[in-house]
């Protein structure tokens, strides 16, 4: 004979778990009154529902950037959401904080290995199980889709907001200058230290713009050259860190800023929310009217 389902069990129950009525009810008769076997269940079946939206895109999200005590490691990471409104909820602050936190502790700079971290040192239960948990209590999929991980003599980070986070590894200087060159990488956006690390096919590529562009001014083929290698010597000036002018003294280059203070870069990231990524537009009132509709 089964449990009766007290109004206090369901009241407990709801307390325990911060679900609605009907479910925790739902539950507890499931599991004949028996309030542990109760959430069991409510978890199992809400990490069901996390992984039906597993697949659905999540665009929106903060950049969460956090340094150790003593300035030689960083980490930062970009966690998504699909909506704006979920990412300034304090649900996802707290776990897009808790992952980064682990991240930084655990030294981990790969995805797949902190998703399969504990979210507390020595503890059971994973990050990825966690995150499940909060995209069957949010109703949106939560993702975390990058991470970078810096070590070095010289470590440091900037935030614009809650869109934009660079790290930046440098060897001399100090950590102001390196949170200088920071700010400048989310303002810039270079796509490589200095011309050595251009990517040859992105070169290739404004090659082939350039030529087509200066062919037409019917300059002989010897000018045609010279324009074009004009071109890209300003376009390689442009795209690099070192060639650029630096955002706080446009007179002067970030090349010679750092030959100034005897430093240089090693290696700078930058995260910018949803970068990279097919938003897809809803119309949320013909959402809603389909959903009226059909019901």
């Amino acid at each position: 004979m089964s449990k009766e389902i007290s109004a206090a069990l369901v009241k407990e129950l709801r307390e325990r778990t911060g679900s609605g009525l009907m479910e925790c009810k739902r539950a507890l008769v499931d599991t004949s009154g028996d309030v542990e076997a109760a959430i069991e269940l409510m978890r199992k079946q809400g990490l069901v529902k996390a992984d039906k939206k597993a697949g659905r895109i999540a665009a929106e999200g903060r950049i969460v950037l956090k340094m150790s005590a003593d300035g030689k490691v960083g980490a930062m990471a970009e966690i998504n959401c699909e909506t704006d409104f979920v990412a300034k909820a304090d649900d996802f602050i707290g776990f897009a904080d808790r992952v980064l936190a682990r991240a930084l502790e655990a030294r981990i700079s790969d995805v797949e290995q902190l998703l399969a971290a504990p979210s507390e040192a020595g503890g059971a239960v994973t990050i990825d199980t966690v995150r499940r948990e909060l995209v069957a209590k949010i109703g949106e999929n939560v993702a975390i889709r990058r991470i970078a991980l810096f070590q070095g003599d010289v470590v440091a980070g900037y935030l614009h907001g809650t869109r934009i986070g660079v790290l930046v590894d440098m060897k001399g200087g100090d950590a102001t200058l390196a949170r200088d060159i920071a700010m400048h990488v989310a303002a810039s956006k270079p796509v490589a230290i200095d011309e050595n690390q251009v990517p040859a096919e992105l070169i290739a590529h404004e090659r082939e713009i350039f030529v087509a562009q200066a062919s037409e001014s019917g300059k002989p083929p010897e000018i045609v050259e010279k324009m074009v290698a004009g071109r890209i010597k300003k376009f390689l000036a442009e795209t690099t860190l070192v060639g650029q002018p630096f955002v706080k003294d446009p007179d002067t280059t970030v090349g010679k800023l750092l030959t100034g203070a005897k430093a240089s870069v090693t290696r700078f990231t930058r995260f910018e929310v949803g970068e990279g990524i097919e938003k897809v537009t809803a119309d949320f009132a013909a959402e809603v009217m389909a959903q009226v509709r059909g019901g």
